[in-house]
Parts: structure tokens; sequence; C-alpha cells
């Protein structure tokens, strides 16, 4: 076999060995468990990740363009209230509560992003801050109280099914990966998105609106996680402050995992989605073999951790490459 084959074969393996990992998961717990290769069980398993996925989506935007929204969790908890509220206290219409509650989404993300161009710090700084924020706002929203009975027109969102089998939060989430894949791949927008991730005083110099991208990228951001919220309250047919919270580090170490580096500038939405069914098939199989609540904790971090330190080997090895060239 020649070097150029050998080279191909593994830039391949590099490139899709996240796939090939959530196969190996899928082989591993279809024969620790007759359970889980089940149309059931997977099926499951993309209407329980739909909500995550789309909001790793969102997230994915910026942590591309080189930045971070530690707030999503709250965000969604915080829409979630609001919406919940209009529908029920205030009594609009589902229709209008859900485009009300997606506007605040918006308007929270590019909240986030004009505090950290105000500011000057980088995002993760400034989103730690508005995440507490936003718990506050959430728990004063809701009174401190659940709202429970929210109408079923609005629960079809995350418990409807189309044809009577087809689950409207898995449609609903593969219509949004195909338009986010359309806007990184197929558009100007999505190209500025990678130079400013990449180089954002270079993508400057070369005549892009850095600060208009990143405003952009964040409230791309609010826009899908209030999406996302809109399919996780609809599932659990109630509205909770403390429903999502916690999605943030799920969504994180799913594009970490699946390819987007924290330096930015790098991913692909098919990488996002295979991180965040990785997550998901771990914790449906590990539930299935009997494994405790705090041991896949650990296994999670030990995930993530794993993936920040291939994140950084790939980055040393394209270094020392270009060193050398």
């Amino acid at each position: 076999m020649n070097t150029t084959a050998s080279d191909k074969i593994r830039l391949a393996l590099k490139k899709y060995v996240i796939f090939f990992v959530l196969v190996g998961l899928i082989i591993l717990f279809s024969i620790l468990t007759p359970y889980f290769f089940t149309v059931q069980n997977l099926t499951n398993v993309f209407v329980q990740q739909s909500y995550v996925i789309i909001a790793a989506v969102g997230l994915s935007f910026v942590m591309i363009s080189g930045g971070m929204d530690l707030s999503i969790g709250w965000q969604m908890s915080l829409v979630g209230v609001f919406t919940a509220v209009l529908m029920k206290n205030i009594g609009l219409p589902v229709w209008l509560s859900v485009i009300l509650g997606c506007l605040l989404g918006i308007t929270l993300g590019l909240f986030n992003g004009y505090a950290a161009i105000i500011l000057n710090v980088h995002p993760l700084i400034v989103t730690l801050g508005t995440m507490t924020m936003f718990q506050g706002i959430s728990y004063t929203v809701a009174n401190q109280s659940v709202i429970l009975n929210l109408p079923i027109s609005f629960k079809f969102l995350g418990q409807g099914y189309l044809f009577g089998f087809i689950p409207f939060s898995v449609i609903l989430m593969i219509i949004i990966v195909v338009i986010a894949a359309f806007i990184l791949n197929k558009t100007f927008f999505g190209r500025y998105i990678y130079a400013v991730g990449s180089n954002a005083e270079a993508a400057h110099l070369a005549g892009i609106n850095v600060k208009r991208v990143k405003l952009a990228v964040f409230a791309i951001c609010g826009f899908f996680v209030s999406l996302a919220t809109m399919v996780l309250f609809a599932r659990t047919g109630s509205a909770a402050p403390a429903t999502g919270p916690g999605t943030e580090f799920s969504c994180m170490t799913a594009c970490v995992v699946g390819g987007i580096s924290f330096k930015g500038g790098e991913g692909k939405m098919w990488g996002v989605v295979t991180g965040v069914l990785i997550l998901g098939v771990l914790s449906n199989g590990m539930q299935l073999i009997g494994m405790g609540t705090y041991t896949q904790f650990i296994v999670k971090g030990l995930v993530l951790l794993g993936a920040v330190g291939f994140d950084t080997y790939q980055k040393a090895s394209a270094q020392r490459v270009k060193k050398l060239a």
C-alpha cells in the first residue's frame, strides 16, 4: 500500500471516528441487552434526544464562531415558563405564545452577544453571568411554581405523531439540522462564521463585519434553543423553572464529541447529531443494563474529557504538520 492511500485511509478514519464509535456502542449494547436494539427503544432514543439535537445545533453556531454559551439551559427554563404563562395565565393562543417565546429566545441570545461585545470579554464569562440572571428571572416569572396541564395543541410539538407513527419532534429536528447544514455549508454567511472562528482578526481585515456575525450567531442560537424548549416542555406537558438547566453541558459535550473545536472554525452538523446520539445511546444503554445514575455521570464526564483530549491532539498534530511543511 503506497503512502498516498495510507494517508487517505488515516484521514478518513480520523474524520469518521465518531460515527464508528456510535456504531460500536449500538453493537455493544445490542449484545449486552436484548431490549436495546428494538424499533421502540431506538425510536425512544431519537424522541428523547430530539430537543438536545436542536439545542446543540444552536450552540454549534456559537462554538464554530469561536464563542460559547453556558446560559442555554436557563434560557430554556425562562422561555418555557414565559410561554406557559402566556398560554395558561394570560390566555393567549398557543401559536402566538410559541412565537412570542421564540422572540424572547432570540432576544436573550442577542443580549448575550451584545454583552460580550460591549464588555469585550469571552462569551464564556458573559454567559456564566447571564445564566444566573436568567435563573432568577425564570423563577420570578413562574412565581416559584410549576405550571401544569399545558394545552393539548401545544403538547403535540413534543408528543404528537405524523401519519400515526412518525414523531413530530423528530421531523422538526431533521428539518432544523438540514437548514443549519445548508446555512453553514452553502451560504456566504456560513463561510463568514467559519472565518470568524478560525481567525477573527483576519476575517475583519478581509472585510467581514465580525461583530455583526457574532451577534447573528447568538441570535440564531437563541432561536434554535427556544424551539428545543418548545419540544421539551411540550413533551413533559408542564412548565417548571428547573426544566432545561443541564442541557447546556449535554450540548457542549455533544458538540465537542462531534468534532466542533473549542477554539472555533471547525465542525459539521452531521458530527453534532452523531455526538448527541452517542450520548443518548450511552444513557439509554447504561440504563437498560442497570448501571447507576452516578456511574453514568462518571462515564459522561470521561467522554467529555476524552473528546477534549482528542481535539487537542488533532490541533497539535496539525500544527506539527504545518511546521514540517
